[in-house]
């Protein structure tokens, strides 16, 4: 099977190491990569929002799949554009992946398809949760437990232009329910914890995600996904939108049950980081499945270990990225056995330096949640450019507790 994955960053480079393992495939193609991705995919310099370079592309190569990692191209209608032309995509169209697109869409979807989420607020009052109607980066979301945070947050809620939303404040321990969609049937992936404040003990600006680890313990997957991933691709379909591709709940598991606080349209970053070591190399026959319409049967088994990811940002994320600041160590933290998965990465006269916000996701597995905690900082500690920090706490507190 040929594929041409979509995207650059963290979640994708996980990808194309995990496609380039399967028995199935023949080649991997990737558009547009980075210097990670280009060690296990030929890169193409194409934009993932770039329909028409990208359907070109595909016709070119002549590939059986394409698979596309991040949200806005899925929002902007890529899938759309590839499938009309009969290229077989595995991510959901535009009508669908508007539940991650609008957060009132995915309010009316769940509403309709009675699934629990928090209580939209008619007027912004602490203690409430403000977010961006549409795509933010992971960074528009304000959790405000006070007065002083509310209005410390309006501003820069404002300033993403965008319609906003106010939410009630939900309590207790989150957890990522990921599952692969072929429009009806759905295949579980383990469950998962991402990490997206920027700073330890989740102080601080949210973020993309500052690391993630799986499985989340004493989490069934399939009473969240018969509750809540089985109603929402029901109302999507009877609305004439079947969702194929990754359908993501972010979930609240408060004292009076699961809730829903936001639904993404495609993998986790960096919650893929942390799954693609546990599942195995059949990953692709499923994308492929799911692509074709036809998921019955077809599950992605996964091991017993757990995976542990820490992402090393740059040091004024999410505020800002940083370009151009040599890389050291990367060789040094994979001789350890750990992953280095590239998100924010170029080269430049061959010398690997940072180009983003999010550089580099750090990923170990181990027997234990403990054993593979220590594995990836034991490889994180060996990583370094000017300004790198990363969190010192990720899935510490889930470690204490398995």
């Amino acid at each position: 099977m040929k594929v041409l994955l979509v995207g650059s960053g963290g979640r994708e480079h996980a990808l194309a190491w995990k496609l380039a393992r399967s028995p199935s495939v023949g080649e991997v193609h990737c558009a547009p990569g980075n210097p990670g991705i280009a060690r296990y995919a030929r890169c193409h310099p194409v934009r993932a929002q770039d329909a028409e370079g990208l359907l070109a592309l595909a016709v070119e190569l002549a590939v059986d799949l394409v698979v596309i990692g991040p949200e806005a191209p899925l929002v902007a209608g890529v899938a759309d554009a590839l499938r009309r032309s009969g290229v077989p995509t595995f991510g959901p169209s535009a009508a669908a992946a508007a539940i991650e697109g609008s957060k009132s869409f995915a309010k009316d979807v769940m509403r309709g398809a009675g699934v629990r989420t928090a209580e939209t607020m008619a007027v912004a009052q602490a203690p409430c949760v403000i977010k961006a109607d549409g795509l933010a980066a992971g960074k528009g979301v304000f959790v405000c437990r006070t007065q002083e945070e509310l209005e410390a947050a309006l501003r820069p809620a404002a300033a993403l232009g965008q319609r906003l939303v106010v939410e009630e404040l939900l309590e207790g321990p989150e957890v990522s329910i990921l599952a692969l969609c072929d429009g009806a049937h759905v295949i579980p992936l383990p469950p998962a914890q991402d990490f997206k404040r920027a700073f330890d003990d989740d102080e601080g600006p949210n973020t993309g995600g500052m690391g993630s680890y799986a499985p989340a313990p004493d989490v069934d997957v399939h009473e969240l996904v018969d509750a809540i991933h089985r109603p929402v691709l029901t109302e999507l379909a009877r609305r004439g939108s079947p969702f194929v591709g990754v359908l993501f709940a972010g979930l609240m598991l408060t004292e009076n049950g699961p809730q829903v606080l936001e639904f993404n349209c495609r993998l986790g970053d960096p919650e893929t980081q942390s799954l693609m070591p546990l599942v195995d190399d059949t990953l692709l026959d499923a994308l492929a499945a799911c692509a074709a319409g036809d998921a019955r049967g077809v599950d992605v088994r996964a091991s017993d270990e757990a995976a542990v990811t820490v992402v090393v940002a740059a040091e004024a994320y999410p505020a800002a990225g940083d370009v151009g600041s040599r890389i050291a160590g990367t060789e040094e933290a994979e001789a350890t056995g750990a992953h280095v998965f590239h998100a924010g990465t170029a080269l430049h006269e061959n010398t690997l330096v940072t180009n983003g916000g999010r550089i580099l996701g750090v990923t170990a597995t181990g027997t234990t949640l403990t054993a593979a905690r220590d594995r990836a900082y034991e490889a994180v500690s060996l990583i370094s450019f000017d300004g790198a920090r990363y969190r010192t706490d990720i899935a510490r507190e889930a470690g204490a507790l398995v």
